[in-house]
């Protein structure tokens, strides 16, 4: 098996190993465009809460950081828990068959969430959602790396992410526009007792089901073709998913660690208790017990898995959890998103309540521009990354670094001015901005592995997009603002201005972090196969 390498003239990509790789052909754009929809589908049920998070405030008698939390934690911890195991699913398995099941599963839950009658159970439908969802990235980077050779690999993973912004501004214009018209047509409730909110949910939940039908009609494509890697079935995928799974739910996470020998299981137990106690400090500190709990069996699930991903594969162990450009990259970015996370959640409640602004206007132009300028940004960025790569191993990097500094103005300016107007042109271009950085992030993460352990190394890219991003993201600005806010008329009223603006705090940290990974990528992308080999992989 012939494996190109890239040259180590200061990181720059040898045109040889372009020029050969295979063309993406009509059909692989065609496969490009039904992944769009599936994104859009996934970010429309996943959205949706923001612009129904002032109804059903109201509704079950929540707070600020009440709200964070469902609009976060909620559904990342699962999200990401389970996109660990699916992930590696996503590598062993059927791609097209495991993307159309959980697509089905998570527009179910979202219906679902419609007849929630209080906390518990909505955050129990989020959940649901979190898993069905954790099917959908995986897949859709495999497949696309597969159906796209790695010069147009941002540009078509940018294309895909577009999804995110276009279903996240859609979900806004969707749910005002189904609370308003079931409210004004039940005004005192309608079937079955539900009310508007419940009603948009139920509404953008069932189209997926269909959808799932059209996934599956998807061929599967060659893994590791388009990088002359390819790579052979796994004889047992279910049997190394139920493994994967055991990795990351407790007790079962302590006989793992046994088998790999005493040490491991004390080293495992202490950890344990360490974030437990961290869980418990904060949950005394802040009174939350659902975000601390959450996050505290989330952090402890991901050392679980990396340790037993250590002892059972450690080629893909080292090419991820091993190599410092993947982590800063992805850290980087997962505070990148944390900041796009907590904006796309707290946007709409902040217009409707500071501001004052009526629901059906907000939601129609901060979805739509939200759509546009996220579209725009990703698709920009993601041409800007491949044109940036192709002088530089490391160039799609500093358009991530972009993706952190350039939003922080319109940041500022848009959320301390009473202009409506202005607000809305600065949540334009900070949308825009940060959005550039996706595709960019994505493709490095992916062009760090092996074909054999994109899905993984998908799962794990979003272990910091969502236990670091959404995990921390909603529910940081929901606390600040309840910190900050006052009481009037014996209700807590939170000061959401502070708890937004407090985001500023995180470019700093992602800076830092990006520069360290724009100094090590280049050498990280040149010895893959050498440090595979070194790990055991038989390449």
């Amino acid at each position: 098996m012939s494996v190109t390498v890239e040259g180590e003239n200061n990181g720059a990509i040898s045109p040889q190993s372009e020029v050969k790789s295979p063309e993406a052909s009509s059909y692989s754009w065609y496969v490009l465009l039904v992944l769009v929809i599936v994104y859009i589908l996934n970010f429309i049920d996943r959205q949706i809460l923001s612009i129904l998070a002032v109804d059903i405030k109201a509704d079950l008698g929540l707070t600020d950081a009440d709200m964070g939390f469902l609009g976060g934690a909620a559904f990342a911890v699962f999200y990401a828990l389970f996109g660990i195991p699916l992930g590696r699913l996503a590598d062993n398995w059927s791609r097209v068959k495991l993307l159309s099941i959980g697509l089905a599963l998570w527009s179910i839950m979202t219906a679902l969430s419609g007849f929630a009658r209080n906390q518990v159970e909505l955050t129990m439908a989020r959940m649901g959602v979190g898993v069905g969802e954790a099917t959908a990235s995986p897949t859709a980077y495999s497949l696309i790396s597969d159906y796209f050779p790695k010069r147009q690999r941002a540009t078509a993973l940018a294309i895909y992410s577009s999804g995110l912004y276009i279903g996240g501004g859609v979900s806004l214009f969707l749910g005002a526009l189904i609370v308003q018209s079931w409210d004004a047509a039940f005004p005192q409730g309608g079937p079955l007792g539900l009310a508007g909110w419940h009603a948009a949910f139920v509404a953008v939940g069932i189209p997926g089901i269909i959808v799932g039908l059209w996934v599956a009609t998807l061929r599967e494509p060659v893994r590791g073709a388009m990088d002359g890697l390819v790579t052979p079935a796994h004889p047992a995928p279910f049997r190394a998913f139920a493994s994967d799974l055991s990795m990351i739910v407790p007790p079962f996470t302590l006989w793992g660690a046994w088998q790999r020998g005493p040490m491991a299981l004390v080293i495992n137990i202490v950890t344990a208790a360490a974030i437990a106690a961290f869980a418990y400090t904060m949950i005394q500190l802040t009174g939350n017990f659902p975000q601390w709990s959450a996050v505290g069996f989330g952090y402890y699930a991901v050392f679980s898995w990396a340790s037993t991903l250590r002892a059972k594969d450690p080629a893909t162990f080292k090419l991820i959890w091993g190599t410092p450009a993947f982590i800063c990259t992805t850290i980087g970015y997962g505070l990148v998103a944390l900041v796009a996370y907590a904006l796309a959640f707290w946007s709409a409640p902040y217009a409707e309540t500071v501001l004052k602004l009526p629901k059906a206007e907000l939601a129609l132009i901060l979805g739509g521009s939200g759509a546009l300028s996220g579209f725009l940004g990703v698709i920009v960025g993601g041409s800007v990354a491949d044109m940036l790569r192709a002088r530089h191993a490391a160039g799609r990097v500093l358009v991530i670094m972009f993706g952190v500094v350039a939003p922080v103005i319109p940041l500022w300016i848009g959320f301390t001015t009473e202009n409506a107007i202005l607000f809305y042109i600065m949540q334009f271009l900070a949308g825009m901005f940060g959005a550039t950085a996706l595709g960019a992030a994505a493709a490095t993460t992916q062009d760090l592995v092996l074909p054999r352990m994109r899905g993984t190394a998908t799962a794990a890219f979003f272990l910091g997009t969502t236990l670091v991003g959404l995990s921390f993201g909603p529910y940081m600005v929901g606390q600040i603002s309840d910190l900050a806010g006052t009481m009037v008329d014996g209700k807590l009223v939170g000061n959401l201005r502070v708890g937004i603006l407090s985001l500023i705090a995180v470019a700093p940290i992602a800076l830092g972090l990006l520069i360290a990974a724009y100094r090590s990528v280049p050498k990280a992308e040149r010895t893959i196969v050498e440090r595979a080999r070194d790990a055991g992989e038989p390449v």
